[in-house]
């Protein structure tokens, strides 16, 4: 047992990092349900969404700053100071690459949105839904198969994710002729599945966390 462990058996339950994790989660959540929503509504009305992805991916930003903020300023933690870092940059990593996706598609103008980036961003909704989950059972670690269960599901959905992926370049290389398409396509898709990849990073500190209270 670590010393920060015996230090919770003596302090007040935490106020500071779940709300954190709670809210990081909400708007990781939010935004990749915002950029599912984008990729299924006519072109003309996905501004909207994208303006509200790049609000969100900000607030996820300032959340992740408040986090390193309060482990600067608190000596006691609810569980290891790496691991609490861990988990919110990697929350944050998973908002850049959708945020990535969103802003390639509207930089780039992609009007036509494949059966692959459709089915990529519900990937991402999926995982990030458990995600959230996971979240909610780590305030008090009491319910860890719960979180090893949520844990299981996003690593299968980040395999479904490759095999999308995979597929949709096949695609792309054996039926565009278009080299400015190719590279759009390519780029948006890549960005989707990586979230998907982040997505697997944030079950593997949440099992690592598990273990560490089991």
């Amino acid at each position: 047992m670590t010393l920060n462990s015996i230090f919770q058996f003596f302090v007040p339950k935490d106020k500071k990092f779940f709300p954190l994790f709670e809210q990081a989660s909400l708007n990781l959540i939010l935004m990749a349900e915002t950029l599912h929503e984008a990729v299924n509504v006519p072109k003309e009305e996905r501004e909207e969404y994208y303006k509200k992805i790049e609000e969100l991916e900000a607030n996820i930003e300032e959340i992740t700053q408040q986090t390193n903020l309060e482990l600067s300023r608190n000596f006691i933690t609810p569980f290891d100071r790496e691991d609490i870092y861990a988990l919110i940059k990697s929350m944050d990593d998973v908002a850049d690459y959708l945020y990535g996706a969103s802003s390639r598609m509207r930089l780039y103008h992609v009007e036509k949105i494949t059966k692959s980036i459709r089915k990529l961003t519900e990937i991402n909704v999926e995982a990030c839904q458990q995600i959230g989950l996971a979240i909610i059972e780590l305030k008090d670690l009491k319910n860890l198969n719960l979180i090893t269960d949520a844990c299981k599901i996003i690593n299968k959905l980040e395999s479904k994710a490759d095999i999308v992926f995979d597929k949709a370049v096949s695609d792309i290389f054996e039926n565009e002729m278009d080299a400015k398409n190719i590279i759009k396509y390519k780029e948006v898709l890549s960005s989707l599945e990586t979230a998907s990849d982040k997505c697997k990073n944030v079950a593997s500190i949440l099992e690592s966390i598990t273990v560490k209270h089991s």
